[in-house]
């Protein structure tokens, strides 16, 4: 698939997304959600990406929807097509296309298998913040500015940020920008927990390919993706039993594994680990578990 939003690129087992509408400052559109998807599709499937980077060409990160269409802006029967309707009239909420494409994309994150790492570089506001919310790391240029600006436009928070934002920052802290939609600093952020870095504009790439590269260098690719689908997916769980249920399966797949024999080995003779087992076809017989029965 050809991009026209946002650039691919890959380098030393890291692949960098990059939202490029620079002239718009990477305003959010239908286009660039699809191919953001795409992307993210891709980055599962390629076992050479060990780690996904998403920043902004030029000024900001993304200044949230494209506003251009005017007063019908998120009117989506006006921007894409009527929405079904039942016999009496009442909207058919089963059709797929009233689907929010912001949280279309932060799902799509949400499953990813790869370590995500959000390079705040500029303004991040609306869909433009809440799309970070599903990545796993997120640093911020000291030039950074976010915004849940919602209310300001009439809207609700998108993106599945209702969930994501109380989990990050607590819910008083999730409602208090919500309800004001004010802009706030790169250092509010860090204060606040929303981002755990900032750093000089120069050093924002650096730095989160320095992350990136620590991850891709030292660890094990299937411990990493099932780490990241056990962490975000026990954030909903409501007894610990049920994470003791999924890490003692993960546990005695991956202990008998190739990867676990190789760490153990390297650590004893003091030397680098090298780990052979895939994403794309070492993954334990029990991945995906939130989709058994046993387990629910």
């Amino acid at each position: 698939m050809a991009y026209d939003t946002i650039k691919y690129e890959t380098a030393e087992r890291i692949l960098t997304i990059t939202l490029n509408r620079p002239e718009k400052l990477n305003a959010w559109t239908f286009t660039m959600c699809g191919e953001l998807i795409d992307a993210f599709d891709r980055a599962d499937q390629d076992d050479d990406v060990r780690s996904v980077i998403v920043t902004g060409e030029g000024r900001a990160f993304c200044a949230g929807a494209d506003l251009s269409p005017g007063a019908d802006a998120f009117d989506i029967d006006a921007q894409r097509a009527p929405v079904k309707r039942l016999p009496n009239g009442a909207v058919d909420y089963s059709d797929p296309s009233i689907r929010d494409s912001g949280g279309q994309l932060t799902l799509r994150i949400f499953k990813c298998l790869k370590p995500v790492i959000a390079a705040v570089n500029g303004a991040a506001v609306g869909i433009g913040a809440n799309m970070q919310l599903a990545m796993d790391i997120r640093i911020a240029s000291d030039a950074a500015r976010f915004g849940f600006v919602f209310s300001q436009l009439g809207i609700v928070p998108e993106g599945a940020g209702s969930w994501f934002l109380p989990r990050i920052v607590g819910i008083a802290q999730a409602l208090e920008w919500s309800y004001s939609a004010r802009i706030f600093s790169a250092q509010e952020a860090l204060t606040s927990r929303l981002v755990s870095l900032v750093v000089a504009p120069e050093q924002l790439l650096p730095t989160a390919r320095a992350i990136a590269r620590k991850i891709a260098d030292r660890t094990a690719p299937v411990s990493i993706a099932l780490t990241r689908q056990m962490m975000w997916r026990m954030l909903g769980a409501d007894d610990p039993m049920e994470a003791h249920k999924v890490d003692s399966r993960l546990s005695y797949t991956l202990g008998r594994s190739a990867d676990a024999k190789e760490g153990v080995m390297a650590f004893l003779e003091k030397r680098a680990a090298v780990f052979r087992n895939k994403v794309s076809a070492d993954m334990p017989d029990s991945f995906p578990w939130w989709t058994d029965r046993e387990y629910k």
